[in-house]
């Protein structure tokens, strides 16, 4: 039990009452009976039983722990007695290693003065032995016949022999040359094949990948007047069977980064050698590729496309070594750094000299070609036109004498609707035009820029804008059917308007986003824009008019010659339908106002429809007043204004302003000769007609066929 006890009391951590539930629980077991009871006199028994035990353990521990504590004196006298002969040796080799430092200290200081002292005995020998061998060799020189020394024969001794023959070479500069001239020749010629000699290892160790021998010879041939062949001949080595791809200006790069590395690593001057290396690409390598490439100058158009690739290729690549800090943006003539410019300039080799006359004379050439082609597919042979005030009323004589003589003299021609304006011949002579001005700002030099951008300008007007929409419009406006035609005329200016408009609004886009930007003072540009523009649109709006006037014309024609007297005083019981003379004359305007609609927008279509509103207001008006009407004849001519007025305002369409007031108006005129004679004066005073002056009024009621027999005079005597 006293080792279940010591099991027990040994455990980390110890709760003394868990130990204490413990041995109650065993208790409990011990002494239970069958029927779960306990007897508490054993449970007592054993409990003072393992008080007991624990008594005699406690003695038998205490009694461990006395001589335990009686061993641990015993040792630690020991220690300290050791400890204590321990600190004694301790001290006495810390007072040696102090006499000892001391000693080593004066022993330093002595050895340090005996070789300094040493050293400076050596040097003047060390350079009396140096000064004697290079005597020796310099006797070499001086005696007749070939130099026949080891150094210089020995191809293991190169770098040796460079550094003897430079000093010499030197030294034989000061000599006087008419003793001395034999000698200077042989050490000259040596200084040459020793230096042949280096370049020829550099190369060979630069074909092996010998980083560490290369860098050996370019620090000796930094001495030598040949160092710069030593630079040329690892350009050349590097560069050769290099940028022969399709694609040369892509593989710039990457051969200037692999190359970089290397001559970091060789050369003292990296920086002056890699801009030997990338100038010597630029001004051989691409300048010689480029040249081939433009070496055709037979293919106007070709060649121009080839000259701006090459020139933004040049300019690509230099920008990449600009990024990869390769290359310095605004250069550097102290450092050696290149100009980007001076880069793109060399490789192109004045490729660009005498660009803009080039340019000028493709963009003409295209431009005439496309014209051409275009009025051939139209089987078109363009005509001479003179344009002025006396021409116009020529042609309108001819006309009307022809209309009326049912000849034809004037000779109108409407070309079966043809505008003689493309829309594709537009856009193709744009994206020419795109090219040539993306071209010449990249191309042109910024004293060249800005001339040539207004003659390009000029041609692109001359070409696109005259001899193209002008011409057309010429056209249109000679093919307008004359005011005094008795057919219906057929207006096809209203097509060329929509696709003069598309085709100037085209041009105005070009102009902003190609033209504009190649002009630092755009005033000149914008102002011959203008005046073009002008041109047309003063010619657009002639048309216009012209059109709307043949269009008044003949309806006032029709009705003149259409509308019977007998239309609007028919006798017995008729429908009040509109007038044959006006159903003819609202199917021509529906057809029109179809056509206007359709063609114009914007302020032409609300100012074409307005101005032919209100003249077929005034046609109308004034038509109406030559006929006297009886109670059906004013029915049918209320139901003719209703259908003027929805051919000139409605048709489910918005209306000028002004327009439906007008027709409003008539038709409230036509109700006065309908209206009772007790009641004209309350409709004369009525919403609509009030702010008409009465003259009008009095005028359309004389107009009732009644006016007479009902005395309708002495009705209006209010209305004076």
């Amino acid at each position: 039990m006293m080792n279940q006890y010591i099991k027990e009391l040994e455990q980390d951590p110890f709760d003394p009452d868990e130990f204490v539930e413990r041995m109650v629980r065993r208790s409990m077991q011990e002494c239970r009976f069958q029927d779960d009871q306990f007897d508490p006199e054993t449970i007592h028994d054993i409990f003072k039983q393992a008080i007991q035990d624990l008594k005699v353990l406690q003695e038998r521990q205490e009694r461990k722990c006395a001589r335990l504590e009686q061993a641990v004196q015993e040792e630690e006298k020991l220690y300290v007695a050791k400890l204590a002969e321990i600190m004694e040796q301790h001290s006495h080799c810390v007072n040696v290693f102090s006499s000892l430092d001391e000693r080593m200290s004066r022993c330093g200081g002595r050895a340090l003065d005996v070789g300094e002292k040493l050293g400076a005995a050596r040097a003047p020998r060390a350079r009396a032995a140096a000064a004697r061998d290079l005597l020796s060799h310099l006797a070499n020189f001086l005696s007749p016949g070939p130099v026949l020394t080891e150094l210089f024969n020995d191809p293991n001794k190169l770098n040796e022999a460079a550094d003897v023959i430079q000093k010499l070479y030197t030294i034989s500069q000061e000599l006087p040359p008419d003793k001395f001239e034999v000698a200077k020749k042989k050490i000259e010629a040596k200084y040459d094949e020793i230096e042949r000699n280096l370049i020829e290892e550099f190369v060979k160790a630069q074909n092996q990948n010998n980083i560490a021998k290369m860098k050996d010879i370019a620090n000796i041939m930094t001495d030598f007047k040949g160092y710069s062949q030593c630079v040329d001949a690892y350009i050349e080595t590097s560069q050769m069977n290099s940028l022969l791809g399709k694609d040369i200006f892509a593989a710039v790069l990457p051969l200037c980064k692999k190359n970089y590395t290397v001559i970091s690593n060789v050369f003292p001057n990296p920086d002056q050698v890699m801009s030997k290396f990338v100038l010597n690409i630029f001004h051989l390598k691409l300048q010689k590729y480029i040249q081939t490439k433009l070496a055709d100058k037979n293919d106007l158009e070709k060649y121009l496309r080839n000259l701006y690739d090459m020139y933004t290729s040049t300019q690509k690549a230099c920008d990449e070594l600009v990024e990869a800090n390769l290359v310095s943006a605004d250069g550097n003539s102290s450092t050696g750094d290149l100009r980007q410019e001076a880069l793109v300039n060399g490789a192109l080799a004045g490729a660009t000299d005498g660009y803009p006359a080039l340019e000028i004379r493709r963009l003409k050439a295209v431009f005439s070609n496309a014209l051409n082609a275009y009025y051939n597919e139209k089987q078109h042979v363009k005509k001479q036109i003179q344009g002025g005030g006396f021409q116009e009323l020529r042609r309108d004589l001819q006309a009307v004498i022809g209309t009326r003589a049912n000849i034809n003299i004037a000779q109108i021609e409407n070309y079966g609707g043809e505008t003689f304006l493309s829309e594709k011949l537009v856009q193709k002579m744009l994206n020419d035009s795109k090219t040539s001005f993306t071209r010449c700002k990249t191309l042109c030099s910024s004293n060249e820029l800005p001339g040539t951008t207004i003659t390009l300008l000029e041609v692109l007007i001359q070409h696109l804008l005259i001899e193209h929409v002008d011409y057309a419009l010429d056209l249109g406006l000679q093919s307008i059917p004359i005011a005094e035609n008795k057919s219906p005329p057929q207006i096809h200016f209203f097509d060329t308007v929509n696709q003069a408009n598309k085709i100037v609004k085209s041009f105005g886009e070009h102009f902003q986003e190609s033209i504009l930007p190649c002009m630092s003072k755009q005033g000149e540009c914008i102002q011959r824009k203008n005046t073009i523009t002008e041109q047309l649109e003063n010619k657009l709006d002639a048309g216009l008019e012209r059109a709307i006037a043949a269009i008044v014309g003949w309806v006032k024609l029709h009705l003149q010659t259409e509308q019977k007297k007998t239309d609007f005083k028919p006798e017995g019981d008729i429908d009040t339908l509109a007038s044959p003379a006006c159903i003819a004359v609202v199917s021509y305007l529906n057809t029109v106002m179809d056509k206007i609609h359709s063609e114009l927008e914007g302020d032409n279509l609300n100012a074409v429809s307005l101005e032919l509103a209100v003249r077929l207001h005034r046609v109308i008006y004034e038509h109406l007043q030559n006929f006297q009407f009886n109670s059906a004849g004013a029915m049918i001519a209320i139901c003719d204004v209703k259908e003027y007025r929805s051919a000139a305002c409605a048709r489910g369409r918005p209306a000028p302003a002004p327009a439906p007031a007008l027709f409003d108006a008539l038709h409230a005129l036509c109700n006065l000769l309908l209206v009772k004679p007790e009641n004209l004066h309350q409709v004369c005073e009525g919403e609509t007609l009030a702010e008409l002056d009465h003259s009008i009024l009095h005028n359309f009621i004389q107009l009732r066929s009644d006016y007479k027999s009902h005395k309708l005079s002495s009705f209006l005597k209010g209305l004076s």
